[in-house]
């Protein structure tokens, strides 16, 4: 039997800081399962958020939305 993966591309986010561990430039972000994702590649930060809470908070002055193929 063969498990075929997909690859999840993720982006580091320029400037943005780690909450927990305080490390800069350390924060990538992705979408695993439909479900927008950021993570810490130094410590075991990790949070999840739908595109509908993405949404909510997305509220007032926005330019644009980067959505990655």
């Amino acid at each position: 039997m063969t498990i075929t993966t997909k690859k999840v591309k993720k982006r580091f986010v320029a400037g943005a800081k780690c909450p927990k561990c305080h490390a800069k430039e350390s924060i990538v972000l992705f979408k695993e399962n439909g479900i927008e994702t950021v993570e810490c590649v130094d410590c075991d930060y990790r949070e999840q958020q739908t595109e509908a809470k993405v949404a909510k908070k997305a509220s007032g002055a926005v330019i644009g939305v980067f959505t990655p193929d």
